[in-house]
């Protein structure tokens, strides 16, 4: 099994990979993941996984897409199920901090459109060939979260629990690809009755403190 665990930072969506130290691949960039025991539940290794390679251990998980093109892995057929976390800012940190060896890489896509060809980069922008296809379980991932940003909740999962409306909109945009125009989205997600204000204001900004939300669920 694969997981994507992705989040948004630096204004951009990333996602957190382990460099190969065998072969196949040895060298190249991966999603971490493992194989699953025989007497494993499906759900049960993808908290293993996240556990002992990220760290991480109240991170909710959902099955992406199972892959099995028979020549995905040169060694024998595998098939694996890839699974997608979405992570806030400090779960980011605190997975990097918990394993030196995780990479924050940064996905690039042409604007407005993350199904034609995407591009994985290092933190020096520099393109980042990835084993196996984990660049294409990279793509649909951010596929699929586009696809569920208006209508679900999964956008505030890439949130601090109290955020502003700026940041609110800078994760739209950056899982999107594309700017939006400031009044309209504001309008729109109060509207939707999601969020609602609490009251306090950010700290530590050098420009006039905006007002913190926090999402009080769907209706």
């Amino acid at each position: 099994m694969d997981i994507v665990l992705m989040g948004v930072r630096k204004g951009a969506p990333c996602a957190l990979l382990l460099r190969r130290g065998a072969a196949p691949f040895a060298g190249h960039a991966a999603l971490p993941g493992g194989f699953v025991g025989a007497r494993e539940a499906l759900e049960d290794a993808a908290r293993r996984v996240l556990r002992d390679k990220a760290g991480l251990l109240d991170v909710r998980c959902e099955q992406l897409y199972t892959f099995g093109e028979v020549a995905r892995d040169p060694r024998r057929r595998i098939v694996t199920v890839a699974w997608l976390a979405l992570l806030a800012p400090a779960a980011i940190e605190a997975a990097l901090e918990a394993n030196p060896e995780l990479l924050c890489a940064t996905l690039a896509v042409p604007e407005g459109d993350c199904s034609g060809d995407s591009a994985v980069l290092d933190p020096t922008g520099a393109r980042l060939p990835l084993a196996f296809d984990h660049e294409q379980i990279l793509t649909l991932a951010l596929e699929r979260l586009r696809g569920k940003l208006d209508y679900t909740a999964v956008g505030f999962d890439l949130l601090p629990p109290f955020f502003t409306l700026r940041q609110l909109q800078d994760v739209h945009e950056a899982i999107r690809g594309s700017a939006l125009n400031k009044p309209a989205f504001r309008r729109r997600m109060i509207d939707k009755g999601w969020i609602t204000p609490t009251g306090t204001r950010e700290t530590r900004t050098s420009h006039r403190p905006a007002e913190l939300y926090r999402f009080r669920g769907m209706t």
